[in-house]
Order: C-alpha cells, then structure tokens, then sequence
C-alpha cells in the first residue's frame, strides 16, 4: 500500500550527518560526557499489514514535546521532564496511548488503525503531486519573487554577533565496542554515555569546538568580513587544520539558494526555482507562527537516488519570508560514508516585516556503513546570531586590508569572556567533554592511537619535533633506478611554525646511486605572508609530466611513482637543481613569486638522449652536448580566490583542496653565459582552473593552459605535451599518449571533465542501488614548434607539434565500492603514429563523499 506522507502539527527534531575520512576516526574515538534525559522512548509505528508508517506524529501527552517518525517508521523521544503516556497520531488513523512503566522504554512497536470517518473527510497525500493548480508552488512563486528582498540583504550595510559550536560524537555505543581490546586502559571514557535524542542511538562525545565572531558587510561594496574574536576546543588545540576541515565541511549555506553544497555535493534546495521539478509540494496547514500568520508546506522528492531533502517549511502570508525551515537528506541520495544530513533553520522578524536568522542547526551521521548497527560519528553545528546593526557603513580599506591572521589572545580566552558571548549556554555534559579530554591525554593507550591516525592522515611518524615521511613514498620504481628506497623528514614543532628545513635520501638498486634534496622557509612577516626560500636536490625526474613549471625544488617526481606502465617508460632525466627566493602575499590567497635557479640536466637512461647541436652566430659548429647548464630566473602570479588553508606559519594545510578557482601567470628568463649558462631564452605561461557547480547535474573540471617559448632552446627547455603511460587517471595529462610524443614551444591546451553524481544511473533500475557515478572527460591540445627549435635538435626524440589540435576523450564509471573509478580513454586522431595507443583503460582511488 502506498504510505500517507503527510503529518498534521509536526515538530520534527533535529538530526543530521557526516563522516571523516579513515585516518579521522582514529582521532575521534577518544573521549566522553554524559546527559541524563528523565523519559526516553523508541520503536517503530507500523499499520496493520506491517508496512511502516512514515512521519507519525509522536508526542509526549499534555506537552509540545514531540517528534515524527522516520521513512521506515522508526522514532526516538525524550525529554529532560518526566512523563507517563505518549501519544501516536497520523491522518486516517485511530490516535493510539502508550502508558509509560519506567522511564527509558526502548524497540517498542506501535500498530495504528485506519479510521473508516476519517478517510471519508481528509486526503491522503502520497505519491506525485500535481504542478498545476497547487496552491504549495502559487506559494513557493511567491517566495522566488521575494527572496532576495530578505534578511540582511534589504539594508546597505550590517553587523552582528555569530557563536558557532562544533561537536562530535562517537555513536552507536555497544558492548562488543566497549570491550574491545583496542580501548584497554581506557575503559573509563564509557561510564557516562548517554542516547541522541534525534536518532536514539547511544554516542560518546569526542570534540567541541567553539568560535565567536564579529560579521562585518556592505551591500553597496558587496563586500563581508569576519572578525575572530574568541575560539576554543577541547584537546585539540595545535591541531587547527583538524578544526578547519570539519567547519568546511559544514561550509554557510544559504537556503535561498537554488543549490545548497554539502561535502562537495550540490544539493536542490526546496526553495529552488527548479524544486518544482526535483520535490513534490503539498500545502499542509497555516497558523500562527509567533504573531505572524504563515503557512505549512511539506516537500518530498519525487525520484530516489537525487541529492535532495524532505521536510517542511513555514512561510509568512505577507514579507513571503521563512520563518522555520527542516531539511532531511533522502536515505536514498547518492552520498557516500553519510547515513543521514538534517538541517533547521529558524528566523526572527524585525520591524513587523524583516526575517533574520537567529539559529542554524546542523547534523550529521558518518558511517562506513549505511546500517543502523554500525559505528559511526555525529557531527553537529549549532550557529547562533545575535545583535543585528544596520547601515553604519565601514571605509573599503577595512574590508582589503590584511592583518596577523594569529592572535595569541583569541585562542586563549578566558572563561569570563565565553559567559558573555556565548549565545547558548553548554550543557553539563558538554562543559565534561574539555575535563575528559585533559584525563584521556595521560592514558598511553590513547597517545598510541592518536599517533596511529595522525600517521594516516599526514603520512608523517611523528618523533618528538621532527617528522619522518612520507611514509607513502619509501618504495619506488623506474627504468633508470629500478628499485627504489627513499626516506625524508622535516622539522615540525608545530603547524604554525615560521621556519621549516625538509630533505630526503633516496638510493636506486639497479643505478647504484644516491639522490637527495634538501630545503628550507623561513616566514618574515605573517602578515603579507613574506617568506624566503632556497633548497638543492639531485634526483631521477620525467621531466616534460606538466605544461606548467614548478619552481618547488622538492617537487615530487613522477619518475619514482608508477610500479607498472604502458610501454618503456625510459625517457627520464637525472637533474641537479638549487633554487633561491621569496614569495609575499599582497592581498589574500594572491601569491607574488620570484625565484633564481640554476639546474644541469642530462639523460638518465642509455635509451633516451637529451643530445642538442650547438650552433654560434647561426651557424652549426658540429659540436653536440648532452649536458645542460641553465640559470633562469622566474617571476610567477598565483591567484586563488575561495581557497581555504589552516595554519598561520611559514606552510599551511589546504583545507579545500579542488573547490576553487586558479589563475597562474609567469614569466621565465634564461640567462646565457651567467654561470655558464648554455642558452638564452623567455618563457610566458598561463593557466586557469576552475571548479563549476551545474545544479542538479553534476560538476565539470575545466582548465584551460597557454605558453610560449621565446629562442631556440633543446628538447629538455621545451614544452612537450605531457602523457600518460602509467595505469592511473592523471588529470591535466593526455591519457593514450606517449612521453614526448608531442614537443612543442607554443601550445594552448584544454581539459574538461563532469562528473554526473549517479544523475543518469539513478535512473536505470538494476544500477540504482550501486550509487554508481557517470564521469566524461574531454581534452585537446594545439601546438607548433619553430624551425630553429628543429635544428637544434640531436636527441633521439623526433619532433611532432600537433597542429592539427590532437584530442581524446573519455567515459568512466565512479563510485565503484566507494573508493574507486575506472575511466575508458579513446584517442580522437594521430592513429596513424609509430605505437599509436587507440585505446586505454585507467583508474584513479579517492574518497568522496
């Protein structure tokens, strides 16, 4: 039977979810407090054939403490105050008492029956709601109409107070977790668990986070500011970039918007002017909503497997403003490591007429598993807004100007100042949560597995100040080294450090050499980010990986890191490269570079040649070389407007890695006869990466690069065009090309890539369940090469530009156990070169929400 979705005077709790990546569960299962609730109840509703009753209402009798039941029927209640009897109600059927015989009463089943007069009077609502003659979407018009004339946007400049607490829980608390061997000795930290009252499930707190801001922002200007004020947490206090990643995650949102972006996702808001074509909408009641008469819409999806929402909301009559808004992630959304997403907002009026947010809730459940039973953590933001200030404008130099992004009293407050700013009081069991965690920090178990995940999640083994790492780079394998050990470190006291030296060693099996690099920062002013650098490594390296340079002298090299490619992969370069400069930052996330090198390049392997003619005066002397001694200098632009980092020192932890824009320019010159330098030469470069959201269709990849050299420079000062041989997915490299298939001196490339989000395989009925994802990618690249460049060249390598634009594309398949997404690349044209690879298949691992 199809089952009612409808509930008539609803008042949903809040719930909602999240998850960490595998390393981050290490870090939170550590600590504890508890809260004692007088009446706790749990079950299931179900009518009499057995199938669940979805959106039950289920009230404390004689209170307006209550909730609904879930899309399986399944509810949780409690209270702080005692009660005897609950009450189960939907419409068509009996309302049903449950008398209460102690105070926790759990997994009980309650069986409504149909109401024959009832059924005869009220209508049903389930299934697909008519688009047409719907007063819900006259209403929702109305709110498209009206919603940029809301909140703060309505005056020309604002302020106001902002307290955030973040808080995470270890949930789903049973005996064969507590006597796990893995807990030993720490045994204590579960005496005081306590059950959510959203989910019903028991938890263990592990984390809170407090922060109190003051918000700054013009509407003329269209510009805002932040002003930290206060921030602190429990046991985590160096580790920052931990405290950043999670607010990300909880990123603002606004529900207003067509789309709302949760862990990387773009969900349809309920309010989208394209919600009539993802929701169902049914217009349930109206009342009075604090003095102001608004009313009631439910909204639900109309297909599984979207990344939409369910709930309600309530809507003035008049400003068209929300007063209260629930939003609830469909159990079926292609979202991974996350069994549930629950969002409330709640607004106040001012004047008779504005509504402004007052109070923003959020929570999560991540799991590794989609089962109620399994182990996960919760992950709850509760946003508070307070002392609203309008049209006292601010000068535009105090919304650019930089300041110390570090201020050591912001991060230690005293107790005083959070009784004042904070909004919301903590609760006992909250305020336990900073006492349990100092009592964890001495139990040796517990530095143990701290250390474990810290080692997973940075690829560093901690040892007192000093890290050794990456552990995931030890082993390696190329044609010049064949097998390969290589073992690095760096300095590390904290992650807001001012100087860090880093190195490594590495030595080939089958070169018998040794390889090392070394480099070192040092941050002069925190402010403008005014950093000095310099360094020296001598290394296997595929030169050619990458259109655009990198002036990192401890720049990974490909060279080491495929174990298994197509073909010979033997066109590799032994390099010695220093480098020295600095870098500032002018204005936020825009970088100013300017860096001296000096490097010798020659050949690595015996098959490959790197060999280049030399010529004086335009004439060739006969003479070869097969070295290269080249100083350059290189002046680059760096812009990344949206990027997020974590870290005040001289190395920041990027937060948002793939989520913004990037615009790089810079300028190369060669210098001839300066150390004895072998050429004379200038180089442009340009890249833009942007990232794009297209609602409810996925998100698309996009980079376009440009460069130019100017003289005539060998084959190892080129630009060849950068293949893939390896077996994995590289994005910004041509798949079903060779190394130095194509060389060029000038090129414009373009790279596209979307993935659908499972758009298209939700709708395939034996696909749905596997949340598979749909990835298409293109790419295409022009080049040319002068005749002077031709000349000079003796290497093994014949020269190829491809002017007839080459292109490839390809089709994927993601999501593949969560982890995994394998790519089918065709190549577009040039089939008829030597060795030619028509098709291929690659694959690439990453975690995704």
């Amino acid at each position: 039977m199809n089952t009612p979705f409808v509930c008539k005077n609803k008042t949903p709790e809040l719930a909602f979810i999240i998850i960490m990546k595998q390393s981050l569960l290490f870090l939170f299962i550590l600590l504890t407090y508890n809260t004692i609730a007088q009446t706790k109840v749990s079950g299931e509703v179900k009518d009499a054939f057995g199938e669940p009753v979805a959106f039950a209402n289920v009230i404390f009798k004689d209170s307006y403490e209550g909730t609904i039941s879930n899309e399986e029927g399944r509810f949780y209640l409690e209270s702080d105050a005692s009660y005897s009897t609950v009450t189960f109600s939907f419409i068509g059927y009996k309302t049903q008492e449950l008398e209460l015989t102690q105070k926790s009463t759990y997994k009980i089943e309650i069986v409504l029956e149909e109401e024959a007069d009832a059924l005869s009077e009220v209508v049903i609502y389930s299934g697909k709601q008519s688009k047409k003659n719907n007063p819900a979407i006259d209403i929702l018009r109305k709110i498209w109409e009206n919603r940029r004339e809301n909140g703060v946007k309505k005056f020309k400049q604002y302020s106001y107070d902002k307290y955030e607490k973040l808080e995470f829980d270890l949930n789903t608390i049973d005996s064969s977790l507590t006597k796990s061997k893995i807990f030993k000795g720490m045994e204590f930290i579960f005496d005081q668990t306590d059950t959510s009252n959203i989910t019903g499930n028991t938890y263990l707190p592990i984390f809170i986070n407090e922060a109190s801001s003051k918000i700054y922002g013009d509407n003329l200007l269209n510009e805002e500011k932040e002003v930290l004020e206060g921030n602190k947490n429990s046991g985590f206090s160096n580790n920052n970039t931990l405290i950043a990643f999670l607010k990300d995650l909880y990123s603002e949102y606004d529900v207003y918007d067509n789309y709302l972006k949760f862990f990387d996702k773009a969900f349809t808001s309920p309010l989208s002017r394209t919600g009539v074509d993802v929701y169902n909408y049914v217009l349930l009641d109206s009342a009075f909503r604090d003095n102001k008469w608004c009313y009631n819409i439910v909204y639900y999806p109309r297909r599984k497997n979207e990344l939409t929402f369910k709930g309600d909301f309530w809507v003035n009559d008049s400003t068209w403003a929300i007063k209260e808004i629930n939003l609830q992630a469909s159990k079926s959304a292609n979202l991974n490591w996350v069994r549930e997403v629950y969002i409330e907002q709640e607004f106040d009026v001012l004047n008779d007429s504005i509504f402004l947010i007052t109070r923003d809730y959020f929570m999560s459940d991540f799991s590794f598993r989609k089962k109620e039973e399994a182990q996960g953590i919760y992950g709850k933001r509760t946003t508070l807004y307070n002392d609203y200030v309008f049209d006292i404008p601010k000068d535009k130099k105090f919304y650019k100007g930089q300041v110390d992004p570090y201020q050591y009293e912001v991060y230690n407050r005293p107790d005083d100042f959070w009784e004042n700013k904070r909004l919301e009081q903590l609760s006992k069991d909250e305020k336990g949560v900073y006492k349990m965690l100092d009592t964890l920090k001495t139990v040796r178990r517990f530095k143990t597995l701290y250390n474990l995940g810290s080692v997973l999640a940075s690829g560093y083994y901690e040892v007192d100040n000093f890290d050794i790492g990456p552990v995931f780079s030890i082993f390696g394998f190329n044609e010049a080294e064949g097998m390969r050990i290589r073992l690095g470190g760096r300095t590390y006291f904290s992650q807001n450090d001012r100087w860090r030296l880093e190195g490594f060693g590495a030595y080939g099996f089958k070169d018998r050499r040794f390889k090392y690099g070394i480099s070192g920062k040092y941050l002069l002013d925190r402010t403008s980010r005014l950093t000095v650098y310099g360094g020296n490594r001598r290394d296997v390296e595929q030169t050619g990986a990458s259109l655009t340079n990198s002036t990192d002298v401890l720049g990974r090299s490909l060279a080491s890191s495929s174990l298994i490619s197509v073909g010979a992969n033997d066109r590799l370069t032994r390099i010695n490269l220093s480098t020295a400069g600095f870098s500032i930052e002018p204005s936020k996330n825009f970088n100013i570079r300017l860096t001296g090198s000096y490097r010798t390049l020659k050949s690595a392997t015996e098959t490959f040649s790197i060999d280049y003619k030399v010529f004086e005066d335009g004439i060739d002397t006969g003479v070869v070389k097969s070295e290269i001694k080249q100083p350059e200098i290189e002046l680059s632009f760096n812009y990344t407007p949206g990027r997020k980092t974590s870290g005040y020192g001289v190395e920041r932890t990027l937060i948002n890695s793939g989520e913004y824009p990037n615009f790089f320019l810079g300028y190369t010159k060669g210098l001839k006869s300066i150390m004895d330098g072998d050429f004379d030469y200038e180089r442009l470069q340009a890249l833009y990466t942007q990232p794009w959201n297209i609602g409810g269709i996925g998100r698309l990849y996009s980079t376009v690069e440009v460069g130019k050299t100017f003289g005539d420079v060998p084959l190892s000062l080129l630009n060849p065009i950068p293949g893939n041989q390896t077996y994995f997915s590289i994005y910004n490299s041509f798949s079903q090309l060779d190394y130095y298939e194509f060389v060029s001196d000038s090129y414009a490339s373009l790279h596209l890539q979307h993935n659908f989000g499972g758009r298209i395989f939700s709708r395939i009925p034996f696909l749905r369940k596997l949340n598979l994802r749909e990835v298409i990618g293109f790419r295409a690249v022009y080049g040319e090469i002068s005749q002077g460049n031709i000349d000079i060249n003796a290497s093994n390598i014949v020269y190829q530009a491809p002017e007839d634009i080459y292109w490839e594309y390809s089709v994927g398949v993601g999501n593949i156990f969560k982890i995994f997404r394998l790519d089918f690349n065709f190549r577009g044209n040039y089939l008829d070169n030597p060795n030619a690879r028509r098709f291929g298949v690659t694959g690439v691992f990453g975690f995704e929400f």
